[in-house]
């Protein structure tokens, strides 16, 4: 093998090569290695185990099924570790470090001697940030994810995190659920190690990442707890070793067409909002841009077709024994590019000629029978979003979707939590509830796009209202909401004029929302726009001064592939 491969490879720089050889390969020695060891080649393992990230509980034994798999193909296995997001635990919110943990994840796969690389991750902004570093560092990559948990159960209903949590949640605002069993469903909604039971944004993302290529066929769906899961571990080992005789590099697999077809599955699982910030970060490390007219064909073409919360019946577990992502793919197989590879060098047209061996259609339905003729997630634009909106249509209530209502404005986090419970809000359930001041310069754009129903009104029967903001939702939250106002209030976005009694109108049928006030009145408040103060030091400081807006996924504009903010 030559000098740039395994233990040789990126070798410290001393300025004698044979010395720098020689100094690593007696460090490597004081870790138990053997010389024959260290002559294979070597395959990273990226893990991200942390006592404040739930989700990634079984990342001790998914290393060690890696590891068994790397082995027994005849390499190296050297686990390593990255940052590590767990989503609740997370201030402001774990949005702020995805670019973060994926620099890290860049950097040590370039910085250390490794051939190829299993990533491991599951919380939300764990997988895109992987993908996102593997994408820039280029190395043969293989993503694993954690899987999702099981299920349990309340007073004889099945329950999971976290669209349970948010609708027992409403509940006991409303009066509907006691302090007592509320502490009960506590206990109950999150019983098994993974990420979430539903169709949220960890899931939505692991289905994106076997979409696009990068995670073994099949992979996806299989729950955190199930003996497959580790089975797909050591598979993705061995994959990984053969990534390096056979090297297929992550700009491969990350394509044009495998990001549309990731889109196009996002529709058919009527996905999470957040994943079409995540696939434009990933897809803009490889200067990969989908606009936005050419999202809304998507989805207007490609039908919702699995019955999953949060806005179906169904949970991960359910969808998993149903067929997943292979048999999503071959229900929309006439809509996808069947030219692209996996990681394994399959081409999608092949992995879909056999046919499924059983799909449950009460979970995932025929093209021809969908539930419904429309994907779930569509682009908005209008005056009041310039650079575009984002909507989940298939998590609202149709009857508001051709709206005009009265803003009732909050100017921020803290103004929405001090005033949403106050008695004398002047609200009515068919006002337009705004946000603003919480896109990602102004509070690194939280999943506060959820917002709570005024208590007054909940207990009044309201369980949805219009409501907008430049803050982003949980995929694992429905209503009817809209998201990702682009640009955001903080640096000038119209959103920023919006003043409480102006007038709001939303309409799904022409993908519009607009402020109903004179463009040069608009202008004239602009005018009066002062931006939010700047962090003075530390990593808040690099990211104020270089994140992107949600158009371009809120990247950091030298991480991009031209370096900048203009690609």
């Amino acid at each position: 093998m030559s000098d740039e491969h395994g233990i040789r490879a990126g070798l410290t720089n001393y300025g004698d090569r044979d010395f720098a050889a020689y100094l690593r390969s007696s460090f490597a020695r004081s870790m138990g290695l053997s010389k024959e060891m260290l002559a294979k080649p070597i395959v990273g393992i990226a893990m991200t185990p942390s006592g404040f990230n739930n989700c990634h509980r079984t990342m001790p034994e998914l290393v060690e099924a890696v590891s068994r798999g790397v082995l027994a193909a005849g390499a190296l296995p050297r686990p390593f570790p990255t940052v590590s997001l767990g989503e609740v635990f997370l201030n402001p919110t774990s949005m702020v470090y995805r670019n973060l943990m994926s620099m890290d994840t860049e950097e040590m796969v370039r910085a250390q001697p490794m051939d190829a690389v299993v990533l491991i991750g599951g919380c939300d902004k764990t997988v895109p940030a992987q993908l996102m570093g593997a994408a820039s560092a280029d190395v043969p990559a293989v993503q694993l994810v954690t899987g999702p948990m099981m299920t349990g159960r309340h007073r004889g209903e099945r329950m999971g995190a976290c669209t349970d949590c948010r609708r027992f949640w409403g509940k006991y605002r409303a009066g509907e659920v006691d302090q007592e069993e509320i502490a009960l469903i506590e206990g109950r909604l999150a019983t098994t190690a993974g990420t979430c039971a539903v169709m949220g944004t960890a899931s939505t993302m692991a289905c994106i990442a076997e979409t696009l290529g990068m995670a073994l066929p099949g992979s996806a769906a299989i729950p955190a707890v199930h003996a497959d899961r580790l089975v797909a571990a050591e598979y993705s080992g061995k994959t990984a070793v053969d990534l390096i005789a056979n090297p297929r590099l992550p700009s491969d697999v990350i394509t044009e067409h495998s990001v549309e077809n990731a889109f196009r599955v996002l529709m058919a699982v009527s996905g999470s909002t957040n994943a079409i910030v995540h696939l434009t970060a990933v897809a803009g490390r490889l200067g990969i841009r989908i606009p936005n007219a050419r999202l809304n064909q998507i989805s207007d073409e490609t039908p919702v077709l699995v019955d999953l919360k949060p806005v179906g019946d169904g949970y991960m577990e359910d969808f998993f024994a149903a067929g997943g992502v292979g048999a999503i793919l071959r229900e929309i197989r006439h809509l996808v590019h069947l030219d692209t590879i996996d990681v394994t060098g399959q081409r999608l047209g092949d992995r879909l000629e056999p046919k499924m061996e059983w799909v449950d259609r009460r979970v995932i339905r025929s093209f021809d029978e969908p539930i419904s003729d429309e994907g779930g997630l569509i682009a908005l634009t209008g005056n009041i979003a310039p650079d575009g909106a984002i909507f989940k249509r298939a998590a609202a209530t149709p009857a508001l979707f051709e709206t005009e209502g009265r803003a009732v404005v909050f100017d921020g986090l803290e103004d929405l939590a001090k005033r949403v419970d106050d008695p004398d809000l002047d609200i009515e359930p068919n006002d337009i509830m705004v946000l603003r001041n919480a896109g990602p310069v102004a509070a690194g754009m939280p999943e506060a796009g959820y917002l709570p129903i005024p208590k007054k009104l909940a207990r009044q029967g309201v369980k949805d209202m219009i409501r907008i903001s430049d803050a982003r939702m949980s995929g694992t939250a429905f209503g009817t909401i809209v998201l990702h106002i682009s640009p955001e209030a903080a640096v000038g976005g119209p959103l920023a004029t919006v003043r409480s009694g102006d007038r709001i109108r939303l309409s799904v049928a022409e993908k519009r929302i607009d402020l109903q006030v004179p463009a040069e009145e608009i202008a004239r408040r602009l005018a009066e726009h002062t931006p939010p103060a700047e962090h003075k030091r530390g990593y808040r400081a690099l990211y104020d001064r270089t994140v992107m807006q949600a158009p371009k996924g809120c990247d950091f504009d030298f991480l991009t592939q031209s370096g900048t903010s203009k690609d």
